[in-house]
């Protein structure tokens, strides 16, 4: 029915299991919907936020497909700076791995300010005090940047292509690319420090708080640092669910293996640092405010001392030492293994940075803060996975995201008949 808007020489399902899948999805994406305009009119009232939890589920949502989604800036950067010519038969679905991220978190904060009417008040009346400002512009800024990458994409539809003001538009788009990857690359690194940098100035928040350089706290740097390393691990881990489902290799393993060897080094050296920082934080930034290592950590389930073996331990010196090597990279089941823990990772630290952060009491009476999300805050935040899969199902059956799909097909024919 509609195969003539599919990539040329390349297979997809039949329509009618495609449409079905789309269906299942979307009544996932209306649920989050419905939730979504909820919060608008009713405000939010509708979540679990209160005064201890400013910043919860939603932020942390946030921050976290900002991290995972480093791997369009990072591979980029890859890719066009540094002439890694490999990836490029990766960087156009890491490409819409971060346009996914990038609109899921700017969804997210349109729900979270309650009035998206006066979002634009970030821009014409900006808190030029506020490194929040800062990420508002460059998220904006890198998402644009994000939108320009994608619509080459979508211009090499097999029916688009075919009008000679959509080829000659998307060739020439791809020619000047290398400048679009070094602006994303600089407007990332600011937005994923500056999120990091919220973090570290909270001098009223010693589990958070840190010294660094000049203005700079040390989880500026981490920050940009842990989505360098843990983006194209997700870039990978989607990849691998992508060619499970459809049954398909998509990309070669020289592909996959440099840049899982990349980011296992990235992750490692981050690694190491964030040891380093938590180490000096432990035994001089928390003794200066009046705080043994161990306040900072609960008896309860959700802030135990478990979760920074999770973080540090589990989801960094593991995965690096599988990816930094190469017969860990050479099992497949250590290499996906090691990508989903490095993803899981800054999912983690930004989780302890936004929740635990608010949950560790400051003041001699108090105690631990609990909190549970609304459904409505559930299903906002499932609403961006909805609507990332539904993309990707579509960019994936009319766009030619994978340029080594019809190259391997058609060598796997070939070798059907030999």
């Amino acid at each position: 029915m509609d195969s003539a808007l599919i990539p040329e020489g390349v297979k997809r399902c039949s329509f009618g299991k495609f449409i079905f899948w789309l269906v299942i999805f979307g009544a996932v994406l209306l649920w989050g919907i419905v939730a979504m305009l909820l919060c608008w009119f009713k405000g939010l009232n509708q979540t679990n936020m209160n005064d201890a939890y400013g910043f919860a589920l939603w932020i942390w949502a946030d921050l976290a497909v900002i991290a995972v989604g480093g791997g369009a800036f990072f591979t980029g950067l890859l890719r066009y700076i540094f002439g890694k010519d490999e990836l490029k038969n990766i960087i156009n679905f890491a490409v819409l791995i971060g346009f996914i991220c990038y609109s899921s978190a700017l969804l997210i904060l349109a729900i979270d300010i309650g009035q998206p009417l006066r979002g634009w008040f970030i821009f014409w009346h900006a808190n030029v005090h506020s490194m929040l400002t800062e990420v508002a512009f460059c998220l904006s800024c890198y998402f644009a940047v994000l939108t320009i990458e994608y619509i080459p994409l979508i211009l090499e539809n097999r029916q688009i292509d075919r009008v000679p003001f959509f080829h000659n538009l998307s060739h020439n788009m791809h020619g000047v690319m290398a400048i679009f990857a070094a602006t994303g690359a600089f407007l990332s690194f600011f937005h994923q420090g500056s999120l990091g940098g919220v973090a570290g100035v909270l001098f009223g928040r010693p589990f958070a708080f840190r010294e660094g350089v000049f203005i700079w706290p040390w989880t500026f740097f981490l920050f940009t640092w842990s989505a360098a390393a843990c983006g194209p691990c997700f870039t990978i881990l989607i990849t691998w669910i992508t060619e499970k489902i459809t049954k398909k290799k998509l990309v070669r393993k020289n592909v996959i293996m440099l840049l899982a060897k990349i980011a296992g080094w990235m992750l490692a050296t981050y690694t190491i640092a964030k040891i380093i920082d938590t180490w000096y934080w432990a035994t001089v930034t928390a003794p200066a405010a009046g705080h043994n290592f161990m306040d900072f950590y609960s008896n309860n389930p959700l802030y135990g001392i478990w979760i920074l073996v999770l973080e540090i331990v589990i989801c960094g010196v593991i995965p690096s030492i599988i990816l930094i090597t190469k017969t860990g990279r050479r099992y497949s089941f250590l290499l996906v293994g090691a990508v989903f823990l490095g993803a899981l990772g800054a999912c983690v630290n930004r989780w302890v940075m936004v929740l635990q952060v608010m949950a560790v009491p400051v003041l001699t009476f108090e105690s631990w803060f609990m909190y549970f999300p609304s459904w409505q805050e559930i299903a906002t935040t499932i609403l961006p996975v909805a609507y990332g899969i539904m993309l990707i199902m579509i960019s994936y059956r009319y766009l030619p995201i994978f340029p080594q799909e019809r190259e391997i097909e058609e060598e796997k024919h070939a070798s059907i008949f030999v």
